[in-house]
């Protein structure tokens, strides 16, 4: 079959590399990665992997660090028809042993941080596949370089046969999945989100009428989904993506300056850090498009990205590792409709389901969780996608995200959406960051908890906390509950509370 007609991952980096192999594709701490140096070194993966026994359908699990390494590895595993699956770098051999073994894979691929621990979880599932990429061999104890572990493959370009010849996959269909992404199990055991060839296509498919090619700075790490979003984004377009070793101010600014880059995304947190450096330290004057989402976003955020970068087009989104983007808040609706999330994208429909649920339907969606039909069943329905978030639309149409299903509190027969309380009690001067979560209670059920991070030298009391819900909230939705605490537990990646961890903690005291 001509692959040309199909909408197929791996052939975005081989098409530009044919046109302009010289072109930046992507950056990395003063290290640059071209077009045609990353087709080339994909290519010759695939023929490595192939020769090792990866097949078409097969997953090949990944557990390393942000690196310019992976990135020929995710194209050259699509190339394959293989399955791209990275772990999270932060976890722990005993944490990621589970989701390891949930995904069967066919080979483990780790970076020279996470090879020793690799082998030792690749020996408790049962894989024989063992392989390492980035010039390091191993870490020992103190950071000493170990020795070789024996039957580790290396994938280490200069140490592949050359291949001019492109590999080609005969079976390879854009409805195949492409990637498994594991959720950040924030509310339960972490879910394999698999998506096709197709779906992630389309995801970063942005149009021919571009004024210029992308240039996009990465906060995110390169095992979270939208690290690969926003490459393939980039390289639709011909652009590049830079990266950092951490969402620092300082790392993700001195990136923009060194690439000039036109397009930032950051969650909300990290646009506080940026806005924190003084103005005159980088030069963002090449940013066109600043970027934000993943949770609330404040309109006193907003108004400061506005005037921080007066040329620039701010932009909010919501979405999931699910369904991709599915609202979008524009430039012109930003400041006029505060703590909205916007419209549908376009192919995307919305619907508020019973509970005022928000449900998704559009060619974006997931195929669903790897081996996991109940799960898969109860958020697919019908062809929409169940996202658990509780929402509302104002009368033109725009969305905004109130809660989750699961989030709500039940309270003397009452729902109370978390989100709505938090937007009330995060402007209370004492209040320097606030979760809202129901606690047990014989008589009610459960009580709503307001789980307090002082401001500096400040010490807000329930009653200061209650006062400020006057004439704004029901009775019932008051906190009746203040625990004030140095820090509210968070996801690595996204920096959403965890809120399950959160009771956990407050029961155990």
């Amino acid at each position: 079959m001509d692959v040309s007609q199909e909408m197929l991952i791996g052939e975005i980096v081989r098409r530009h590399a044919a046109v302009d192999p010289t072109r930046a594709a992507a950056w990395m701490a003063g290290r640059e990665l071209s077009y045609g140096e990353l087709d080339a070194h994909a290519n010759r993966l695939a023929w490595a992997l192939r020769a090792s026994g990866i097949q078409h359908g097969d997953r090949v699990v990944t557990w390393a660090d942000t690196s310019m390494d992976i990135l020929p590895l995710f194209i050259a595993t699509a190339r394959l028809g293989a399955v791209f699956a990275p772990l999270n770098a932060r976890l722990g051999v005993e944490e990621v042993t589970p989701i390891a073994r949930m995904a069967r894979p066919a080979m483990l691929v780790m970076d020279p941080e996470h090879l020793a621990g690799g082998v030792e979880v690749a020996n408790a599932i049962g894989v024989d596949r063992v392989a390492s990429v980035g010039e390091g061999v191993g870490v020992g104890e103190g950071g000493g370089r170990a020795e070789r572990h024996e039957g580790v493959m290396r994938l280490v370009h200069e140490e592949l046969e050359p291949r001019d010849e492109a590999i080609h996959e005969a079976a390879l269909r854009e409805t195949d999945p492409q990637v498994i992404f594991f959720t950040s199990g924030s509310t339960g055991a972490p879910k394999g989100v698999i998506l096709s060839h197709r779906a992630n296509w389309l995801r970063t498919w942005q149009g021919v009428f571009l004024r210029e090619a992308e240039r996009s700075v990465c906060m995110f790490p390169l095992f979270h989904m939208a690290a690969f979003t926003l490459s393939l984004a980039a390289w639709q377009t011909g652009g590049e993506i830079a990266f950092v070793e951490v969402a620092s101010a300082e790392e993700v600014l001195t990136a923009v300056e060194a690439r000039a880059a036109n397009r930032l995304y950051c969650i909300p947190a990290v646009w506080n850090r940026i806005l924190e450096v003084p103005e005159t330290r980088f030069d963002t004057s090449s940013l066109r498009y600043i970027d934000t989402g993943t949770s609330a976003t404040p309109i006193e955020l907003l108004q400061a990205l506005k005037t921080r970068f007066p040329a620039a087009t701010v932009r909010v989104y919501y979405g999931s590792t699910e369904v991709g983007s599915a609202t979008a808040l524009l430039d012109e609706d930003v400041l006029r409709k505060p703590g909205s999330v916007g419209r549908p994208s376009p192919s995307v429909e919305l619907r508020l389901a019973e509970g005022g649920e928000i449900q998704l339907r559009s060619p974006l969606l997931m195929d669903g969780y790897f081996d996991n039909p109940e799960a898969t069943a109860a958020a697919l329905r019908d062809g929409w996608y169940c996202t658990g978030d509780i929402g509302a639309l104002d009368d033109e149409g725009y969305l905004s995200v109130v809660g989750r299903l699961k989030e709500l509190i039940r309270t003397g027969g009452e729902a109370v959406a978390p989100a709505e309380v938090e937007a009330v009690l995060a402007e209370h001067p004492d209040v320097g960051e606030v979760a809202v979560v129901g606690t047990p209670d014989p008589q009610w059920g459960e009580v709503v908890c307001a789980v307090v991070v002082p401001a500096a030298k400040a010490e807000p009391t329930l009653a200061d906390l209650q006062k400020c819900c006057e004439g704004r909230l029901a009775g019932f939705k008051k906190p009746r509950r203040i625990e004030l605490v140095d820090s509210l537990p968070r996801t690595p990646a996204t920096g959403q509370v965890q809120r399950a961890l959160l009771i956990e903690q407050i029961a155990s005291r």
